[in-house]
């Protein structure tokens, strides 16, 4: 067990890459507290772990608010005991090309994606601080690395949540805690599973490994990095994105 008498927090962690991740860290061992705007999907995701002999609860949060993301610590280490693990996975997107992206478009996705894991960070670092020990893992993106036409609000943010992701790491390393990101390629969600089948062959076609990721290799990596095996890392991206990156 990786994560054996560890407590970590999933923020959007009821669904998709979230469900995958907090289904991982449950199985080596963490006791998970799925935080989530979706109370019915989050509620069914908890309730999984805990059929699976694992121990976890739902919190529902909307991370762009700093009074909620204080409370989900609150309730996270009342209900489990402490605060080891903080993935910040919970993101929207809202595409559109730059001419035709509307000021509310720009700004939502902004908030939610890169306020709302700052605000995260920063109710989360005053537990991890005391305790002297902590694993940050961001959830950011190929196109925070490349860019992308049509996302210039969601590549900004996920840019701006790996320069955080840095910072972070800079800040708290004397403190004991490591701050790294994830940087997931084209994954087979919802998302892309609504694509339609000749845009998803170009798509594999642009993958050196010829295929779309899974939630679960988005999680393998995360797994990784919020383990004591990745202690000696902070300030990292790790690209999970079949090589289409290189």
């Amino acid at each position: 067990m990786l994560l054996e008498d560890r407590v970590a927090i999933v923020t959007g962690g009821s669904q998709g890459i979230g469900r995958a991740i907090s289904l991982k860290l449950s199985a080596e061992g963490a006791r998970v507290s799925i935080a989530d705007v979706n109370e019915e999907a989050g509620n069914k995701t908890a309730r999984e772990i805990r059929e699976a002999g694992g121990e976890a609860i739902f919190v529902k949060v909307d991370v762009t608010s700093p009074e909620d993301t204080d409370r989900m610590v609150k309730e996270t280490v009342d209900s489990l005991g402490a605060l080891h693990i903080l993935v910040n996975n919970a993101g929207i997107t809202r595409d559109r090309l730059l001419l035709r992206m509307t000021d509310e478009d720009w700004q939502r996705v902004l908030d939610v994606n890169l306020k709302g894991a700052f605000n995260c960070i920063r109710s989360s670092v005053r537990v991890m601080a005391r305790a002297r020990y902590g694993r940050i893992v961001n959830i950011a993106s190929i196109v925070g690395i490349t860019g992308n036409p049509g996302q210039a609000n969601y590549a900004a943010s996920k840019g701006g949540l790996i320069a955080l992701t840095k910072t972070v790491a800079r800040e708290f390393a004397s403190r004991g805690i490591t701050c790294n990101a994830v940087a997931p390629g084209f994954i087979d969600t919802a998302m892309t599973q609504a694509m339609p089948e000749k845009a998803r062959e170009e798509l594999r076609g642009r993958i050196p490994l010829q295929r779309l990721g899974t939630p679960e290799d988005v999680a393998e990596g995360v797994l990784f990095l919020a383990s004591d095996g990745a202690g000696y890392i902070t300030g990292e991206v790790l690209n999970i994105n079949g090589g289409m990156s290189m």
